[in-house]
Order: structure tokens, then C-alpha cells, then sequence
């Protein structure tokens, strides 16, 4: 049970984390005048960094959450409780660092560009981390643990 809590407070740090960032990029972002805009007039620039943007978000939140449940039922329930603990760690890690990556690169859309499309994918992207938010009930449900 104390091996469980101290995966959840890692996991939940880690969450913390994934949400403080794009807010202190936002408040620095929006605080400076420095850069906001600088290639909003290259067409073509804008539309690579837009296309980017939407395929990196199509592709990794789907794949953040369902890679997730498949490594799950493959790999964590099949060891035991102290490995599988480790390797819900590791796989939470990289889900959202797989959700980070369209996060960064939509602010980076947006504020390099202006292009709402940048933004919008970021909130796609932070939306689908709150399907991703660690509890106590999520660990024991997804390691089938009573």
C-alpha cells in the first residue's frame, strides 16, 4: 500500500508539472512583447508549422492514451506488484511526455505565428491529460489490484 501512495505522489508531480509549464510559458509569453508574431507574415512558414501542429496532435494524444492501456494489459499486470508499480511510473512518464509534445509545439505555433490553430491544439492536447489523471482508484483499477 505505501509502494502504491509513492507512485501516486510521483505520478501526480509529474502531472503537476505537465500543467505548470505551458501556464509559465503562457504568462511569460503574454507578459513579453519580445518575438510574438515574428513569422505571422511567411505564409508558408505558418502553414508548415500549423500542419506540424495538427498531425503531431492527431497522432500522439490518441497514441498517449491508448498505448498506455495496451502496454497495461501486455506488460503490468503479467509482473509483480513492485515491477508493475515501476512500470506504471515509466508508462505514465512517457504518456505525457507523448501529450507535451503537441502542448509546445501549438504555444510555439501560436505565439511564433498567431495562429489560433496552435492554441487550439494545445487544448486538445491538455484536455486529453485530464483523461490521464493519477488517483489512487486509477492505479489499483488499471493494475487490477483489490
Amino acid at each position: 500500500m505505501e509502494d502504491i501512495k509513492k507512485t501516486l505522489s510521483t505520478v501526480k508531480q509529474w502531472f503537476g508539472i505537465f500543467w505548470a509549464i505551458p501556464i509559465i510559458i503562457v504568462l511569460v509569453r503574454e507578459l513579453s512583447e519580445d518575438g510574438n508574431g515574428r513569422l505571422a507574415d511567411n505564409a508558408s512558414v505558418v502553414y508548415a508549422m500549423e500542419t506540424a501542429t495538427i498531425l503531431l496532435t492527431c497522432i500522439n494524444v490518441p497514441l498517449a492514451l491508448k498505448l498506455f492501456t495496451l502496454f497495461l494489459k501486455k506488460k503490468i499486470n503479467h509482473v509483480e506488484l513492485g515491477d508493475a508499480l515501476k512500470l506504471y511510473k515509466k508508462w505514465s512518464l512517457v504518456r505525457l511526455l507523448l501529450l507535451l509534445v503537441p502542448v509546445y509545439l501549438g504555444l510555439a505555433t501560436y505565439y511564433m505565428c498567431m495562429s489560433t490553430t496552435g492554441i487550439l491544439c494545445t487544448a486538445i492536447a491538455l484536455t486529453a491529460s485530464l483523461f490521464c489523471v493519477p488517483s489512487e482508484k486509477n492505479i489499483k483499477q488499471d493494475l487490477e489490484i483489490e
